[in-house]
Order: structure tokens, then sequence, then C-alpha cells
């Protein structure tokens, strides 16, 4: 039978200590009777049961000094019962050893708050340790206050138990996901507010139970009741000061930084696929304890050393507190990576293994666990992309790169639709005379936040999402727009063509041919005053729809140019196959021509672009040089018989009206 049941309030005591347990409470009885003679019988009745009861309890005044306690609390704190009178329940319970359990608790003794409630570890005398639930409420209609005191150590580790098994990973035995992000999210916080983990529990306005369950509210209350006004009769009552200093709760020696080296294994599926997941498991657990190693041995922190946790499949973290700065976790990441490279030798089976770490080092100031996971996450990706097997440092002008890339990503469909685009046209001019005899249409981007963005800050991302098709139909038709509007507003003058870039993804994700011949028609630009330009790499070895378009449309009268050629496959033989009119030569060729700022021209180059522009011209295409910038690289340009030039020996991209102006300065009329 349970002992409480053996010594509740009103019951008879059904075993053999019943002779003993009269004799206690007579005893009691005795006692309370001498002290409180004018005590009515049933406060006296209340307060043999304080005595007797199994539940630590003791009555304070309010300023926490122990007025009367009774066996149990004594046998918790292992100590006579007569010692702990006039004690400071503070000191007894450790009560004053973080700031807010401190203040809580005497908020309760001056009534400012209903209940109180608490957790404390505390020290027995014969050397064991006992987690304790402390419990206070001020007595009604008194001044005195009941203090509680239950033995909680089972349930404590009870769910000590059961809190391991859910924060610990059941292959490696290391700290689960879940552990690892209560972790780091303490170790900001606490080393944010500068004090020490709060180990006071929960305490606040909830209902009083302790004690209470056993006995009965009106029991407890009573007991409490009737002992603080026996004690009130007799003058216990205490002056001012509770005799008890505060701590401040703080732990020095910190930092103020934090460090974390996010990791995850180069080719693990390919243990598991193969050679099973039970080995795949016995690698895991090995991985851990070489990781475990190189924390220990790479320094210590105030909560005893770097934290190692599996996060999930083979991706491990290893947190780093207090951090001393990029040094330290650069030493560690190479431990790491030291450590890992060394053979496993898993029953019977020798395997080798390689991993990639992206290593960040942040002020615990401002810092998130989220954002540092994200930044730890991202540096992971950058040394899978740098090519495995390595540690990389967390950039922050590289992620400004790739946020802003992000940002781009987000808001390029949107431009699209609200026409944030505007086209610049560069000239193409004839070699032989300089006269204008094209323009390639160049877009920009009038970005609200970045400003203007050459195509190539934006290009790339739209090939990758798809609205390459909608903004490349956007600057044809604007394209072709305007060079009829040249036309129309200066008709004798010799009518410019405008080339405009095509994507690959535009001739296999939209009905090219039709789009180019609807715009036309609804321009009504000339088919040969258009000129689109594919690169070299999109052109070569096509097949299929991409060469069926490609005729399609020189058939149609458009001129196709083959853009960077000299840069991707080289194929001479597509050439004569595919339905070009232009080669566009790289500029790096032409670059090679220069004289000035002692750079010297390279033979090689002018042999390589004069036996490219014969070829061009016995198939029967025109050759364009890109990247024209003096007038040394035009004049050789011109001796080997190179069609026209680009460049900013010519012009840089300008606006619409310039091109304008430009016709107009070679027009008969001047018109």
């Amino acid at each position: 039978m349970d002992r409480t049941e053996r010594h509740s309030v009103g019951r008879a005591v059904p075993d053999d200590d019943t002779e003993r347990h009269d004799r206690t409470t007579a005893e009691q009885t005795d006692r309370t009777e001498q002290r409180a003679p004018h005590e009515t019988s049933e406060a006296r009745d209340y307060r043999a049961a304080f005595h007797v009861s199994r539940l630590a309890m003791a009555l304070l005044d309010r300023e926490g000094t122990v007025l009367d306690a009774n066996d149990a609390l004594g046998e918790l704190l292992g100590t006579g019962t007569d010692a702990l009178a006039d004690q400071a329940a503070a000191d007894l319970l450790d009560l004053a050893s973080d700031t807010r359990t401190w203040h809580a608790y005497h908020e309760a003794l001056d009534s400012l708050r209903a209940r109180f409630r608490c957790t404390r570890r505390l020290k027995h005398p014969d050397g064991r340790t006992l987690w304790a639930e402390v419990a206070v409420a001020p007595v009604p209609d008194t001044d005195r206050v009941l203090l509680s005191v239950t033995d909680i150590s089972d349930r404590r580790e009870l769910q000590a138990r059961l809190r391991h098994l859910q924060q610990h990973d059941p292959v490696t035995r290391l700290p689960n996901r879940t552990l690892f992000f209560e972790r780091l999210a303490a170790a900001l916080d606490s080393s944010a507010r500068g004090d020490g983990p709060f180990e006071g529990g929960t305490y606040g306005s909830r209902t009083y139970a302790t004690g209470a369950a056993a006995y009965g509210t009106g029991i407890a209350y009573g007991v409490a009741s009737a002992a603080a006004a026996s004690y009130s009769a007799r003058g216990h009552d205490r002056g001012p000061g509770r005799g008890n200093g505060r701590g401040n709760g703080r732990v020095d020696g910190r930092t103020g930084r934090i460090g974390l080296c996010y990791l995850d294994l180069d080719g693990f599926k390919a243990v598991n696929d193969t050679l099973g997941h039970r080995t795949g498991d016995r690698l895991l657990a090995a991985v851990a304890g070489r990781l475990t190693e190189c924390a220990d041995h790479g320094g210590y922190t105030r909560s005893g050393g770097h934290l190692v946790a599996r996060l999930g499949g083979d991706e491990f973290a290893i947190l780093v507190e207090d951090s001393t700065g990029t040094e330290q976790l650069a030493d560690l990441a190479r431990s790491v990576l030291a450590a890992l490279q060394r053979p496993f030798d898993l029953a019977g089976q020798r395997l080798s293994v390689s991993a990639s770490i992206g290593v960040v080092e942040r002020t615990v100031e401002g810092t998130t666990p989220t954002g540092l996971m994200q930044a730890a996450d991202t540096t992971l990706y950058w040394a899978k992309a740098d090519g495995k097997a390595r540690w990389t440092l967390f950039d922050p002008e590289r992620n400004a790169h790739r946020m802003t890339r992000q940002a781009l990503t987000s808001a390029l469909r949107p431009a699209v639709e609200r026409e944030e685009f505007v086209l610049q046209y560069q000239p193409l001019v004839g070699m032989a005379d300089g006269i204008v005899r094209g323009v390639e249409a160049l877009v920009r981007w009038n970005h609200p936040q970045f400003g203007t963005l050459s195509p190539n800050r934006f290009i790339g991302i739209a090939e990758e999402d798809g609205s390459i098709v909608q903004l490349g139909g956007w600057v044809l038709r604007t394209a072709c727009r305007q060079a009829r509007r040249w036309q129309l507003d200066h008709p004798g003058a010799q009518p410019l063509f405008v080339s405009v870039n095509v994507a690959v993804r535009q001739v296999w994700d939209s009905d090219l041919v039709g789009d180019v011949a609807g715009i036309l028609a609804e321009t009504g630009l000339s088919p040969h005053l258009l000129q689109l330009e594919l690169t070299e790499s999109a052109v070569m070895g096509s097949a299929g729809r991409p060469l069926q378009a490609l005729q399609a449309l020189s058939d149609m009268g458009v001129r196709i140019a083959i853009d960077d050629f000299g840069t991707g496959y080289s194929n001479l033989a597509y050439l004569s196959r595919l339905p070009v009119s232009v080669l566009k030569l790289d500029g790096s060729f032409v670059r090679g021509f220069r004289y000035d700022e002692g750079v010297h021209p390279s033979p090689a180059d002018e042999t390589i672009v004069e036996a490219l522009i014969q070829l061009a011209h016995r198939l029967g295409l025109t050759v364009t040089a890109e990247c024209v910038e003096t007038s040394g690289q035009a004049a050789r340009l011109q001796r080997i018989g190179c069609d026209t030039g680009q460049g900013w020996l010519f012009s840089r991209p300008v606006a619409p009206e310039r091109i304008a102006e430009m016709i107009a300065a070679v027009s008969p009329n001047g018109a």
C-alpha cells in the first residue's frame, strides 16, 4: 500500500505500523497543544495532518523564513525538522541561483502572483542528487505562505531516458536534428542574453496542485490556515529583510561568436545502393566516431565540447560555441577531411569516402538558427559545386551575388509583363566604306532596385526558367517595329537590317517560324531586313525541328547568323549543310590584332581569321567581326577581307534616337 495512503488524514492505518503511527500522531498532538493551547480542535487536527503528511511541507512567513516544517521535508532534505526552523527557504532549496526564479519566488511571497512553481536540483547530504518540484502559495486570509516540495527524481529520470531516445539518432548514437536545433537555439539565446541556461523549470499562475491531490484542496489550505493562525497568535512574525543575495546568472568567458561545419558524404548513395543499407549504417556509425574524435581534439566549449549531430541521411553538423575565429573552424574542417579520407574497415569490407563541408562563422548577436543554417547549406552547395572532397568558407560577396540572382529570377517574369525592358542598338559597319549596314538589338532591364542590367545578368536566368520565350518574342517584335519606323521616317536612305538574338529554347518551346511570320506581317518589315543570331553551339549539330525551323526561316528570306563563331564545336563541315548567311567571329580572335599598350598581335590569330573569312566567302557567307575597338584592328580586318565590323570603335549600343541621327546624317536629302 502506498505510504501516503497509510498516513492520509481520517483513514485507518491497516498495517503493522499502526501503533507507531498512533504514537507519532499523539506526540504531534501533544506538541501542538503545548505550543498553542488556545487552538480549536479543527486547527489541532490540521496541524497533526501537517506533521504526519508524507508530502514535504513548510510554513513560511512573508520573508521566506521557515516557521514550521514537517518530518517529510526534513527527511527529503536530509536534516532534522527542528534544524529547519528559522532557515531561509531560498537557501535550503537553492532558489537564488538564477535571477528569474528568485524574482518569481518573491513575487509569490509578496502576493504579487497567486502561485509559484519551479524545479530544482538539490544535493542530498548523503551525496546523491535529487530533483524536486517546489511550489509556493499564499495561505488565504493570513500573512503566511505554504511551501511544498515533491521528489520527482524518478519522473525526471524516465523523462530523461525518453528524451534521449527522441533526441538521438539510433544508427550513430549522435544527437539528432531535434537536439541539434535545440542546442543551437539555446546557444544563440543564452549568448545574446549573456547568462546561463535557466533551470528553474516552469512557474507562473498555474493552479496549485502538488499535495492537494493527495489530501484535497480544502485540507491542504486548512492545514496552512490553521498553522498560520497559530504562529501569528504566538508572535512569530519576522522583521523586514530576507537575508538572501540575488545571483545574476551570468557566465563569463564567451567570445560572442558561433561556428558551424555542415557536411555530407560524397557518393554515400552509391554505398547504400551497391552494398546495402546495413553496410551504409555501419559506415555512418564509423563516420560519427571519427567526427566525434575530431570535435574532441578541436577544443572545448563552456558546455563541454563541440556538438556533433547527424541531421539526417549522410548529413552531419559540428556546432562550435564560443568560436575563436575562422582559423579554428578551418583547422577543424581540415582535420575532418583528413580523418574521413582514411579507409574504413567494415565487417571485412574496405571503403573509402570523402566529404564536402560548408563552414560558417558568425557573431551571435543578430544571428538566427534559420539564417545560420541557410548560410551553411549554401556554403555546402559551393563546396560540392567546386569539386567535392573539400571545405568552403562562407563568402558574403558570393552569397550576395547568389541572392541577387535569386531576386532576379523571381522578378523576371513579372518584369516582362510590366515591360521593364528596353532595347539599345549597336551599328554593324561595312569595313570597306564605313557605312552603317544594320544594327544589333541588345536588350536592357531597367530594374527598379538594381538599375540598368546588361543581358549577361539575366539572359541565362531567362533561359533556365523559360521566360526567354516571352522575353525573346517581345524583343523580336520591338526590334522589327523600330526597324520599320526608321525606314518610314527616312524613305530616301538605305534601309538598315536589324539583327536579333534568338535562344535555342525559343526554337524548341515556341513556334518561331510562325512568330516571325506574324511579326513581319504586323510590322510590315521585309524579311531580308531581319537577321536572327544563334550561337554556334546551338546551331552546330542541329537536326529535326531546329534544322527545319532554320530552313523555313531562310526560305522566307530571313538571314541566319552564327554568333560567337569559333568558341563552340567549330565543325566546319556543318556550314555547307546549314541555311546560314553570316558568320560572326568571336571577339577573342579580334583582340589578338591589337598593337596598343604594348600588346603585340598574334600571327596565329590573324592566320585563323583570314582562313575563316576565305572559307566563308567560298561558301557564299558574309563575315562580321565583333569587338572591334581600335583603328589598327579595323585596318587589318579590312585587309584580309572582313565584310562588316561591330564594336566600340564605331559605336557603343545606343538608343533608337541616336541611330535615327546616324541615318539622317548619310541620307541623300538629310531627312
